[in-house]
């Protein structure tokens, strides 16, 4: 069994609910294409757009470890961007073992968020990111570790308009049981007639339908 990972991970085994971080920053200048369809990749087609990037998520998760927030300012005209609650972390057991914290392989967290926005005519174009990291347990091994994410738009009404998935990817092992992760993404969609842009939200998560997940 491998000691010195215990005592890291030890403090965040408790498998608890966590509150819902709005995150953000100025309003920009992005251009009405960004990205392409309905969600894009993870540049911009606009020099000017700076506020958002992997970088400096990144640096934000290393420097203040599991404190949880947003980076940058909060534009109250923004559609939010939401850590889905109870989702912003995920923890891989053993097979057979889900909930035994002997047993624990790793466990990503998403502790960082950003987003900045543009409102063009009928449609919004958000770029957001998000950072992490994922923390090897005492069953885990030397390995590159991969944790799917959801996100999700939903409309005034709470129905979902838009999803994407993807995988975060960070490398552990057991003399440095800890990785860090980022992302930027960008989501472009329409606002119906007598909605506004901040009644519109976008949410992140770990997806948690997967083998040994507790």
């Amino acid at each position: 069994m491998n000691q010195a990972p215990i005592a890291r991970l030890a403090p965040l085994l408790p498998a608890v609910a966590s509150a819902v971080f709005l995150a953000g920053c100025g309003m920009s200048s992005l251009t009405s294409g960004i990205g392409g369809g309905v969600f894009g990749g993870g540049a911009s087609g606009s020099s000017e757009v700076k506020a958002v990037s992997e970088e400096q998520l990144l640096s934000a998760a290393k420097v203040e470890g599991d404190t949880t927030g947003s980076v940058g300012e909060y534009a109250p005209g923004c559609p939010r961007f939401v850590v889905w609650p109870r989702d912003n972390n995920v923890t891989i057991f053993e097979a057979g073992r889900v909930g035994d914290a002997l047993a624990v392989m790793h466990r990503g967290e998403i502790t960082k968020t950003a987003r900045e926005c543009q409102v063009d005519g009928n449609r919004v174009t958000v770029k957001y990111g998000f950072s992490g990291r994922i923390l090897l347990g005492p069953r885990g091994k030397d390995s590159k570790i991969t944790l799917p994410v959801n996100v999700f738009v939903t409309d005034a009404k709470r129905e979902r308009i838009a999803n994407d998935k993807m995988k975060v990817e960070v490398a552990v092992a057991v003399d440095k049981p800890i990785g860090y992760f980022s992302m930027v993404r960008t989501v472009t969609f329409p606002i119906t007639e007598g909605s506004r842009p901040a009644d519109f939200e976008v949410y992140v998560g770990f997806e948690r339908n997967i083998p040994n997940a507790g």
